[in-house]
């Protein structure tokens, strides 16, 4: 029953080794991040998998908008891309990317680009910025988020995480690991990986096994 147990484990452990070297590297937890929605699609869409590092972590210390001249290029556009979580949200942290950095009090309609804004400073509920932070918006989105009501002015310590690259469809196991982890529990969730994972291993070596064995048999 030991032996069970511990084959069952040992993948999950592993999973677990590798996420947490990568997060040592990354200066970030959790150091991936599964996209649910698609509002930075084309170059991110639903279900990719996109590895992020601390804001500060060298060689990609600072935020930088899409306004800022020489701005790096993050996820196919201008500007960094952070994951940010305002306290009063009820939604899932937000993907999306920087457009520039605002001051409390500050009318930032005069420097947004007008194709974003849905109306002028006094229809927008966060306008003026009511602190420092930063305006952001989805590359999908037709608004900033501040104007079309998703997000306030993203104070800076809301910001978990910026984006560096994205795998396609590689997150739809992290949604699922998520999903089974609110309904199950952690351990529940981690046994069950392992045990995925350690299935599909002996699988794999058995049919690899059969191959190895089957052309050995043709070469005689």
């Amino acid at each position: 029953m030991n032996r069970k147990v511990s084959g069952l484990l040992a993948p999950a452990a592993a999973v677990l080794l590798v996420a947490l070297v990568v997060a040592a590297a990354a200066g970030s937890w959790p150091p991936f991040v599964a996209v649910e929605s698609g509002s930075m699609e084309p170059t991110v869409e639903r279900g990719d998998l996109v590895v992020v590092t601390a804001t500060e972590r060298f060689p990609w210390g600072g935020l930088a908008g899409h306004a800022q001249p020489g701005a790096p290029t993050r996820l196919g556009g201008r500007g960094d891309v952070v994951v940010f979580d305002p306290p009063d949200a009820e939604r899932r942290p937000i993907l999306h990317r920087i457009a520039f950095p605002v001051s409390a009090g500050e009318d930032w309609t005069d420097r947004a680009d007008p194709a974003l804004l849905d109306g002028d400073c006094d229809d927008i509920a966060a306008c003026p910025a009511p602190h420092d932070g930063y305006v952001t918006y989805g590359d999908a989105n037709g608004e900033y988020d501040q104007s079309a009501g998703i997000a306030p002015v993203v104070r800076e310590e809301w910001i978990s995480a910026k984006a560096l690259v994205s795998v396609p469809n590689l997150g739809w196991f992290r949604v699922g690991v998520d999903a089974g982890i609110a309904r199950l529990g952690l351990l529940p969730t981690a046994v069950g990986v392992g045990g995925a994972a350690a299935i599909a291993g002996g699988f794999g070596a058995v049919l690899i096994g059969r191959i190895g064995r089957g052309r050995n048999g043709s070469r005689r």
